[in-house]
């Protein structure tokens, strides 16, 4: 299916060449049959020549329902644009032109309505006019829905026109800018849109996206052209019959939503596209999107860029196209894109004009190196969600596992590292190391994969979860020279280890011992035996002269000590696997 909103000046045919096209009436309200006005969308669909089903949206083309037109043409990819031939281009055909310009609809068709009437040409006016637009090379057709002529030659060119328009991608994430919602009895809550890309299928799990915030939701049924179906894909009129939510609770201007293919965004960097410079537009303003009218309060960088605050989060992605109005105005009065998503604070004076320089230097608003270099780093699946484009990391960045970061942020982590990795040394001496939840906080992080890219460029040794430098020592301190004592005389009795009284006398209690063994300096056996780190090597040398299986006292006359030693020594062995304990008590080395 093909998806075509109608556009131009109020009273120049709009639903007449619809219903001419397709042979329904688009006007649903009693009102609008009543007065002969649109006042809200319409829908109605056909079957071209060529066999491709086209639906249509007929929007108002009175200036007091420029939001409701909006919300028609905002998601449609084609626009079938009007102007009456007896009267020409008049005040809406420009307002339609602009909201179409600002939404960068690129594909359309000019239908020269009320031909039979024509005294003039308007072909020259109607380029003049569309000049420098998307549409100005659209063809243009003459027609007369009462006669009938020209209607066959609409139809053909639509189907042209149509044939140009690149497929959409259905397999993208679904955003559905919901036009209506209704409840139907027996069937409950029901919204209808555009879907423009994706594809719905029953049973899916959405969200829904309100004023209020996001709910989850579930596809009951589905409908298009009145005909029930099991799925939809781009683009296409959709009536999503949805579980979950009550129609009271929707309208329009809200999103159904892939869940977590969307984030919502009420802050953003925009970019002028066309229209009035905007340092000189009001603070308070209207914003159109999708379907969706939203207040919106703009903070001006320069003419061309601006801070937009959004009344309410939108599902947003880079480049997303507004049009912008005045409150209660009835004009189009510029056009914006979103150039940026995640932007930073402006605190200090000279920030809304060093933002303006930095966005009027970038080659694309699409490549994350800038963003990255800004942030430091950031996951791959944000930044695909925001729209950058993450095919590849740009120069200067680096990729590491789901993460994408700037070189300059991996050499601002290791000076931070380092830092934080001396001034722990220094406070805390007796320290094995960092530990590792100090160190993400000295960084700021969160996540231990990046951590240990920062551990790596700051060439850190990372042990039983704290980190040190390579070959770092604690520093002992007073205890220094107790086991320096220690060591000179296990050097020459490796197996006479201190009595208690000895390590008070020279000043050794647990802190001090336990800070020379995570150290590598001393060995501490249980009941208080204290050793070097080489005396189990020793030992297996001197065990292994012996007679296999051997005893605790052959083990103890090998070793030259004492029972007090020997015990807890073996034991440790027999823990290492060095020794093996077997009956009676006797052991035998592995």
């Amino acid at each position: 299916m093909y998806v075509v909103a109608t556009a131009g000046h109020v009273d120049h045919g709009k639903s007449t060449l619809v219903r001419a096209l397709t042979e329904m009436d688009p006007d649903r309200w009693e009102e609008e049959k009543r007065r002969g006005l649109t006042i809200d969308l319409g829908f109605a669909w056909t079957t071209l020549p060529s066999g491709a089903d086209v639906a249509f949206v007929d929007v108002p083309g009175h200036e007091k329902f420029l939001g409701n037109m909006l919300a028609g043409v905002g998601p449609a990819p084609v626009v079938l644009f009007v102007v009456a031939a007896d009267e020409g281009w008049q005040a809406q055909s420009t307002d339609h032109r602009d909201a179409l310009r600002a939404l960068g609809v690129e594909h359309g068709i000019i239908a020269l309505t009320r031909s039979d009437r024509a005294t003039v040409d308007r072909t020259a006016e109607i380029r003049t006019q569309l000049a420098g637009t998307p549409l100005a090379d659209a063809p243009i057709i003459p027609v007369s829905a009462p006669t009938g002529d020209g209607i066959a030659a609409l139809r053909q060119a639509l189907d042209e026109v149509l044939a140009d328009v690149p497929a959409p991608d259905a397999q993208a994430p679904v955003r559905l800018w919901v036009d209506r919602a209704f409840s139907v009895k027996g069937a409950g809550t029901v919204v209808t849109g555009t879907l423009a890309a994706g594809t719905l299928r029953v049973g899916d799990s959405l969200k829904v996206a309100t004023a209020g915030g996001e709910r989850a939701v579930e596809i009951r049924g589905l409908h298009s052209e009145n005909r029930e179906q099991d799925s939809l894909g781009p683009v296409t009129r959709a009536a999503v019959n949805l579980r979950g939510v009550d129609a009271a609770d929707i309208h329009r201007g809200d999103v159904l939503l892939t869940p977590g293919a969307w984030r919502l965004v009420d802050h953003l960097d925009v970019r002028r596209t066309f229209g009035a410079d905007l340092d000189g537009l009001p603070d308070n303003l209207v914003v159109h999107t999708g379907t969706a009218g939203v207040e919106a309060h703009l903070r001006p960088l320069s003419a061309d860029f601006a801070r937009i605050s959004l009344a309410h989060p939108l599902p947003l992605r880079l480049l997303d196209r507004f049009v912008v109005r005045s409150p209660g105005g009835r004009h189009v009065v510029a056009g914006v894109e979103a150039v940026d998503l995640r932007p930073p604070e402006l605190n200090r004076r000279g920030d809304a004009r060093r933002r303006a320089e930095e966005l009027s230097a970038q080659d694309s608003f699409r490549d994350p190196a800038s963003y990255l270099r800004r942030v430091g780093f950031a996951r791959v699946d944000d930044l695909a969600r925001d729209g950058f484009i993450t095919a590849a990391p740009p120069q200067g960045i680096i990729a590491f596992r789901d993460w994408w970061i700037a070189a300059s942020q991996v050499t601002r982590w290791k000076h931070a590292l380092t830092d934080a990795l001396q001034a722990h040394a220094a406070a805390h001496p007796l320290a094995p190391g960092m530990p590792r939840k100090a160190a993400l906080d000295a960084l700021g992080l969160q996540e231990e994969g990046l951590l240990g890219l920062a551990i790596a460029a700051t060439k850190a040794e990372s042990s039983e979860g704290v980190l040190r430098f390579p070959g770092q020592r604690a520093d002992l301190g007073a205890a220094e020279r107790g086991v320096a004592a220690i060591e000179e005389r296990l050097k020459v009795e490796p197996f006479a280890a201190p009595e208690a009284d000895d390590l008070t006398e020279l000043g050794l209690g647990p802190k001090a011992l336990a800070a020379a063994e995570r150290a590598g300096r001393l060995l501490r056996l249980k009941q208080g035996i204290v050793l070097l780190p080489s005396a189990p090597e020793e030992a297996r040398r001197r065990l292994s002269v012996l007679e296999q299986p051997f005893t605790l006292s052959a083990a103890r006359k090998a070793l030259g000590t004492t029972r007090r030693v020997a015990i807890p020594l073996l034991e440790y062995l027999d823990a290492q696997r060095i020794t093996r304990r077997g009956d009676g008590g006797q052991r035998t080395l592995r």
